[in-house]
């Protein structure tokens, strides 16, 4: 209600408009949270759009030294998913990858339709993971930030494999070159 009074006044469109996006914003992260711990339903959805509007939320949060781009070999790619859930593990991919790269890098997220599958790839330029900890990353209460409580990584992998019945991994990681994670998602 407060933002449509602001945007009766003169002046103040651009701020509603930010604080109509937080809002909306904050009302997806509590509708996230609701969803942890019971079923989700899962429909139909393009997981192409899902993507790439998680890639533009992050680019507009990230300097201008991280460049960021999508490759796919589709246009539309569906699968049965929880959105919300599903975006908060792309999400959380994404911000970590920025995490690894201390604000200057690439991030490549590569989606490829097979046969059976949708593959989503999210590959950055950062630090790398060392190979000790490969196997850790997904383990609750792991982190290498001085920030966080190590929940994103091991939520995003149970929302992936026990909700949508997909996989989540390390695809590949180098110490000094990067990472990449993998989520394999059943069509």
């Amino acid at each position: 209600g407060w933002v449509e009074m602001l945007k009766e006044e003169n002046g103040n469109q651009q701020i509603a408009t930010e604080i109509e996006k937080d809002v909306q914003r904050l009302r997806l992260v509590s509708d996230r949270l609701g969803k942890i711990g019971s079923i989700p339903q899962l429909e139909p959805h393009n997981v192409v759009l899902q993507v790439e509007e998680m890639v533009e939320y992050i680019r507009k949060r990230a300097t201008g030294k991280v460049h960021l781009e999508v490759k796919k070999n589709k246009a539309a790619m569906i699968v049965a998913i929880s959105p919300p859930l599903f975006d908060w593990v792309i999400e959380n991919l994404l911000k970590n990858a920025l995490d690894a790269m201390d604000g200057k890098g690439s991030i490549v997220v590569s989606m490829q339709e097979e046969e059976r599958t949708v593959v989503i790839d999210v590959a950055d330029t950062g630090k790398g993971i060392a190979s000790q900890n490969i196997n850790r990353v997904f383990k609750p209460g792991f982190t290498t930030k001085k920030r966080g409580w190590g929940l994103g990584l091991s939520l995003s992998k149970r929302i992936i494999e026990q909700y949508h019945k997909g996989q989540l991994y390390v695809k590949h990681s180098e110490p000094g070159k990067g990472t990449t994670f993998r989520i394999v998602l059943k069509k």
